[in-house]
C-alpha cells in the first residue's frame, strides 16, 4: 500500500518537474558563461546568484523529491522481494499446498503374490500337448 502510494507520488513528481523545466525560458548563457564562453549573467547555473523565480524553485525541489522518493522506493523494494533459501525452512517442514496422506484407509501390503500357487477356484491354462512324429 505504501509502496504504491509512493510510486504514484513519484510519477506525479516526474510530470511536475518535466513541465517546470519545459516552461522555463532558455537562458543561452548557462554553464558556458561561467567559464568565459559568453557574457556574465546573474542567473547562470554556476555564478554569483541564481534567479529565484517559481519555475526554478519547482525544478530544484522536484528534483530533490524525485531523488528522495527513488531512494525510499529502492529500499522498500529490496525488503519485500528478498529471495528465501530452502534451507531456512528446515528439513521437517512440509510444503503448505500438499494434503496429508489419508489415515482411514487400511494398509495394503506391497509384497508380490507367490508365483508357484494359483488362487483357489481358477483354472490354469495348460500348454497344448504335442504329439511326437513317427
Amino acid at each position: 500500500m505504501l509502496y504504491t502510494f509512493l510510486l504514484v507520488l513519484l510519477v506525479i513528481d516526474c510530470f511536475v518537474v518535466m513541465l517546470a523545466i519545459l516552461l522555463q525560458s532558455g537562458k543561452g548563457t548557462g554553464l558556458a558563461a561561467s567559464f568565459g564562453g559568453g557574457s556574465s549573467s546573474t542567473d547562470a547555473l554556476i555564478g554569483i546568484r541564481q534567479a529565484g523565480n517559481i519555475l526554478t524553485l519547482i525544478s530544484w525541489w522536484g528534483g530533490g523529491i524525485f531523488l528522495g522518493l527513488c531512494f525510499v522506493l529502492q529500499i522498500l523494494s529490496t525488503h519485500t522481494s528478498a529471495p528465501r533459501s530452502v534451507l531456512e525452512k528446515g528439513l521437517g517442514a512440509q510444503p503448505q499446498n500438499v494434503a496429508p496422506p489419508p489415515t482411514s484407509a487400511p494398509a495394503v501390503p506391497l509384497e508380490p503374490a507367490p508365483a508357484t500357487t494359483a488362487p483357489a477356484g481358477t483354472k490354469t491354462a495348460k500348454p497344448p500337448a504335442t504329439t511326437p512324429k513317427r
